[in-house]
Parts: structure tokens; sequence; C-alpha cells
């Protein structure tokens, strides 16, 4: 393997107002890097998740992906993340990058292809099939509101929603709630809880959600903005009637961010879509 510069970009997600949302770090081009200086460079940028863009494979070829990513946190590999297909998407777009059918971007990643579109001036994603749901059992549950330092009657309800993280989703009574959490992240351990609760009085273009991602699977006390987690929640609380088919989640309130995160259902395919601004391009040394 031989070190030289690449394409770089960093972008910040579910954000149009830069260092708001989520920061993203993208090499463009991952070509002839081996696993080892992959996880490297991502330990090293220290962000959430950092990704490598690559040709699809012959099976990717095959399903009309347009490239291949893979997602790294500073401790592992990802099968599937938001945030990084969302930013991974805008980089390679403005790179120059074309998609080999008009209107739909084709992400191959782990666990599958991954539709993204246009949605006016944002991307969206389709959310993947959930690999994990169904109730959170009483003891899990038990578990993770002694984490969050709740009682068991302050959950309004609870499901399993893992698409990749392994996310466990909690709903609350109110965002107030939601954003008055203190959790035990001693206690936090390898699991990854999404806490969701109402705006009671919404109004037009004002989220209706607040949502906070405590990601210790992937060694993250709290996530600034979540795609995986917000695809899950919005399968989940759809399908339950918990959301409407459309709304608006804010994230990163208690970290200084300002996330905004788009939730649809059309058909049976629930959207995940958000605003992205690069914020650093250039090139790696790698």
């Amino acid at each position: 393997m031989t070190t030289r510069t690449r394409p770089f970009a960093q972008v910040d997600v579910f954000s149009a107002v830069p260092y708001r949302g989520n920061p993203l770090a993208v090499v463009l081009d991952a070509t002839d890097l081996d696993d080892e200086a992959l996880a490297r460079f991502a330990a090293w940028t220290n962000l959430s998740e950092t990704t490598f863009l690559l040709p699809p494979t012959e099976a990717g070829e095959a399903a009309g992906a347009d490239y291949r990513v893979r997602i790294f946190t500073p401790s592992g590999e990802l099968p599937f993340a938001g945030h990084p297909t969302l930013g991974s998407a805008h980089a390679w777009l403005e790179a120059g990058g074309v998609a080999r059918a008009e209107g739909t971007i084709v992400q191959e990643c782990e666990i599958g292809m991954v539709p993204i579109r246009r949605d006016g001036t944002r991307l969206a994603f389709g959310a993947p099939a959930l690999r994990r749901s169904g109730p959170i059992g009483p003891a899990d549950l038990a578990v993770m509101a002694e984490i969050l330092r709740l009682e068991a009657a302050d959950i309004v309800d609870s499901n399993w929603i893992d698409n990749g993280p392994g996310w466990a989703g909690i709903l609350l009574p109110s965002a107030e709630a939601v954003l008055a959490l203190e959790p035990d992240f001693t206690a936090l351990g390898g699991r990854s809880i999404g806490v969701v609760g109402p705006y009671g009085d919404a109004a037009a273009g004002h989220p209706q959600f607040e949502v906070r991602g405590f990601a210790g699977s992937a060694g993250i006390a709290e996530d600034p903005v979540t795609g995986s987690l917000n695809a899950g929640l919005g399968q989940w609380m759809i399908g339950a009637g918990h959301a409407p088919t459309a709304y608006l989640a804010a994230q990163g309130a208690r970290l200084g961010r300002d996330g905004r995160v788009h939730v649809e259902q059309l058909g049976s395919q629930v959207w995940v879509g958000g605003d992205s601004i690069t914020c650093i391009s250039g090139t790696v040394l790698l």
C-alpha cells in the first residue's frame, strides 16, 4: 500500500448552517487502502463516523449501485449509519458523481443497497429494513431505565429498532422530558439507546419531536444528530401510531447543535432526510 494524497471532505449533516449538525469525514477515493489503514484514520479523525468511498462490488454493480461506502467509528466498522449515508452522497455529488438512474443514488454498504433521493434542497435515504424489532423485554427495559435514571412508569412505549448500530427506542411523554435526561454514561456500556418525546404544541415549521441518541455500541456517550436512530424511530413510531406519516425531529440541543431530521413515509418506505453542507474540502495524505 502506497501513501498518497486523496480527495477529502468534511461535511456537516442534518444542518444547513455550518457546525450545527453532525460532522462526517469522507475519503472520496479509498482504493487500495486496507482495513488497518481505514480503522487507523477513523480513530485519528475522532469523529463519530468516517466514510471511505469505493467502486461497487460485482454484486453492487448488478444491483445498480453508484458507489460503495465503508463506515467506521473510532472503535470499529458499522454495517449502516444514517448521517454517513447522507454526508457521503453529498460529498460524492459535489465531487462530480453522476447517478446511473436519474433522481436516485444507490449506495452499497454492508447492510445492502440503500436508495437516496433528492428531496427539494435536501437528500433523503430510504430506511433499511430493521434487523431486530419488537417489544423490549422487561429485564432489558429495566436496565435501560436505570441507565437513563427513569422509573418504568416514565416510559410511554419501547421497541427494538436495530438497523445496524443496535438501537433500542424509548418513547417519553414529552420533548422536555427527553431534554432533561441525565443518563449514567458509565453504565451505558455497549448499548445504544435512542430516546424520543413529542412537543405538545408544535407550530408549523417547528419540530414535532425531540430526539437524543446514546450510542454506546459506537463508543459515543451522546451522538449529535443520528440518521440511523431517526430511521428506526420513524419506522416504529409511524407504524405504531405514535407519529404522523411525515414529521420533523430535532436533535443535538444538549450538545449545542441544532439538527433537523425530516421523516416521511411514502407507501411502505420510510425516508429520512436533512440538509448537508461541506465545511472542509481538500486532500488527505493516506
